[in-house]
């Protein structure tokens, strides 16, 4: 069976200078806006609840559209629209006019056109939650992806048949461009297409990022992935949902990646500040791809966040930056993920990231004997 790709994660799932800021830094408040009627598209799941909060904490004015069946009492005292876009059911939009539009339920083009036609007469801003799948090769090729990269696609035969959310995740990243496609359409120069990479932080329950802070909570020897210095990315949701918010207090329109971060941040800064989080002793022994691969021990999934080198992209995120995208100190996404992981997560156990511990010590102790063989073979003269 082959080893799963990024890519194949990310669809799996979807039914997330000099070494980045790891100490916190001095940055200007955001500049007042005039209250805004705000509708969001979903808004109870991961990253909504943070967007939601952000905006009600700027004195804007907040309506949730959706099934109703995902963490059903959250907010509420806002106002809930109830309504199914898999079903075509938008009975409870009709004749409303908001400001902007926030959809981070957007995986279906059908969807997003029909929602974004609703206000195309009345909204004055439509913003996109996507993703960096869209991109042709990303998880598969190594390279920087900038947003002009191009994306994937699917025949309109294909894409015909997508009516649901569940139906658009084995095409998932192509789904996610003709959803961009889809608004822009619709609002022509109003739309903002925002592509998170991998999002992390409290209320993440992919275990995509949390593994790795509560196993090395745990202490002990730790099988670090592959190399020490290989970038990773990620970006914290409460940062994702801060600069949502932003974008859309300026009505910031166009294409951005929103990936983490200012400067280069490799495996080793990230594994470093979750053992600087624990108080427990932990031993990181990093073993290198090949005995990974000869082990089948895959990346995403039981390895989170590693990417072997064939396949190591990057994303561009300059243009985010420069509209306003900022970053928190890795370790305080670190501790505030493995608090929440320890009071909230409820105890689950990680089934789908990481290697089961049984696992990871038999091959820490395979490495070793490897390694001391080697040690031990005569020197070749």
């Amino acid at each position: 069976m082959p080893a799963p790709t990024r890519r194949s994660f990310v669809a799996s799932l979807a039914a997330a200078s000099v070494a980045a800021p790891l100490a916190a830094r001095a940055v200007p408040p955001r500049r007042e806006a005039a209250p805004q009627k705000i509708l969001v598209l979903g808004g109870t799941g991961f990253l909504g609840p943070h967007f939601v909060r952000a905006a009600l904490a700027r004195g804007h004015t907040v309506t949730l559209f959706n099934r109703g069946k995902r963490n059903p009492k959250l907010f509420g005292d806002l106002e809930q629209l109830k309504g199914d876009r898999d079903a075509g059911d938008l009975a409870a939009l009709q004749g409303r006019t908001f400001d902007a539009v926030v959809d981070t339920s957007a995986y279906v083009p059908a969807h997003v056109t029909a929602t974004a036609k609703l206000f195309a007469d009345t909204a004055a801003y439509y913003q996109c939650i996507s993703s960096i799948s869209v991109y042709a090769g990303f998880g598969e090729r190594p390279g920087s992806f900038g947003e002009a990269a191009p994306v994937l696609e699917v025949s309109d035969e294909v894409a015909a048949t997508v009516t649901t959310i569940r139906q658009s995740f084995p095409h998932y990243g192509a789904m996610k461009a003709r959803c961009e496609a889809a608004a822009e359409a619709a609002m022509p120069g109003r739309v903002g297409n925002l592509r998170p990479g991998l999002i992390v932080g409290p209320g993440d329950d992919s275990d995509r990022f949390t593994w790795w802070p509560w196993r090395i909570d745990r202490g002990g020897s730790v099988m670090a992935p592959g190399d020490p210095d290989a970038p990773v990315q990620f970006l914290d949701v409460r940062d994702l949902a801060d600069w949502m918010l932003h974008c859309v207090e300026q009505r910031t329109v166009g294409v951005f990646n929103a990936d983490g971060f200012a400067g280069p941040v490799s495996m080793q800064d990230l594994l470093c500040a979750c053992k600087c989080a624990t108080a427990n002793p932990v031993t990181l022994t990093w073993v290198d791809e090949a005995f990974l691969a000869d082990n089948e021990v895959g990346p995403w999934m039981q390895m989170p966040l590693w990417i072997p080198r064939e396949a190591r992209g990057t994303v561009d995120n300059a243009r985010a930056i420069a509209a306003g995208l900022r970053f928190r100190p890795i370790a305080d996404t670190v501790r505030d993920t493995l608090q929440w992981a320890k009071t909230e997560r409820g105890g689950r156990p990680f089934e789908r990231t990481g290697v089961p511990a049984e696992r990871e010590a038999a091959l820490l102790a395979k490495w070793h004997a490897a390694a001391k063989a080697r040690a031990e073979q005569p020197a070749v003269r």
